[in-house]
């Protein structure tokens, strides 16, 4: 089976995008994580397939793999680079689409100096709906992580974050941790776990273990969970540079019930076609 793709990134968080608008494509889990392994396949943190529309009022519908071959909710860095595909590849000649993903619509948006706006949706905080393992919304919750007990802000960009605030992010046991807090019984679906360190009210550093793809070098749900995060507790004012390992982010939130605006580079790498077992 021959299968066209194109690789792209946003920040560094790499992506295989595949267009299904034309002909219907379902990858089983194992030739998912075979497009996503890095020495036997393409390589990339998630694959994104291009869809036709599932609901009126939206353009397209997006899907969301990550490299363990598991479907998720929401991509932030994904939706940048699903808008200059799209463009790209003469889908449409829009530069503002609505979209819609496991985790709601999102509205990303092509602008002038080539950089892409998202609009994410507003965060959802009560815990049946993230979902988180908790008897009530609380403004933090504390949570075991092997030997430590932590504190963390949980909440759903379309897909579920922890996120703590640490003093050092460059030495924060974001593998380590990461990865037992992603599989943290209170979180059903597991979770990203993002590790946060404040600059000052205008800019912060982050680091984020992914579900199933582990630390990659930006996570654009990730960013706006941690600005939402800090903003609740006092710490950041409404826009917020993020600094990721791949790049920067600015990520505008204007308090609870508003959607979150997360603008960003999105890049194509190239295109090309893999052989693919059935």
């Amino acid at each position: 089976m021959k299968l066209k793709f194109t690789k792209m990134h946003g920040l560094g968080n790499d992506f295989i995008v595949l267009d299904a608008t034309r002909a219907p494509l379902e990858l089983s889990a194992e030739q998912l994580r075979r497009i996503a392994d890095r020495r036997f396949g393409v390589g990339c943190d998630q694959i994104l397939q291009v869809e036709k529309p599932r609901t009126a009022g939206t353009d397209f519908y997006y899907r969301i793999f990550n490299a363990d071959g598991g479907e998720v909710e929401q991509c932030g860095n994904g939706a940048r680079c699903f808008v200059r595909y799209v463009h790209e590849h003469g889908l449409t000649k829009a530069t503002e689409i609505r979209v819609g993903t496991q985790g709601g619509v999102i509205v990303p948006r092509l602008e002038q100096d080539g950089s892409v706006t998202v609009d994410m949706g507003a965060p959802e905080f009560e815990p049946a709906r993230i979902p988180f393992d908790a008897p009530q919304r609380a403004p933090l919750y504390s949570l075991d992580a092997g030997s430590r007990s932590i504190e963390i802000n949980a909440l759903s960009m379309g897909n579920p974050h922890a996120v703590q605030f640490v003093a050092d992010v460059e030495v924060a046991p974001v593998v380590e941790e990461g990865a037992l807090i992603e599989r943290h019984v209170r979180f059903p679906r597991r979770v990203n776990a993002g590790y946060v360190e404040v600059v000052d009210r205008g800019h912060i550093r982050l680091r984020v273990f992914e579900r199933g793809a582990g630390e990659t070098l930006a996570c654009g749900t990730g960013a706006c969970a941690a600005v939402v995060a800090g903003i609740q507790r006092g710490l950041l004012d409404a826009r917020v540079t993020v600094t990721t390992r791949g790049g920067k982010l600015s990520i505008l939130w204007e308090g609870e019930g508003k959607p979150v605006l997360m603008t960003g580079p999105a890049v194509t790498v190239f295109d090309g076609e893999l052989e693919l077992e059935l």
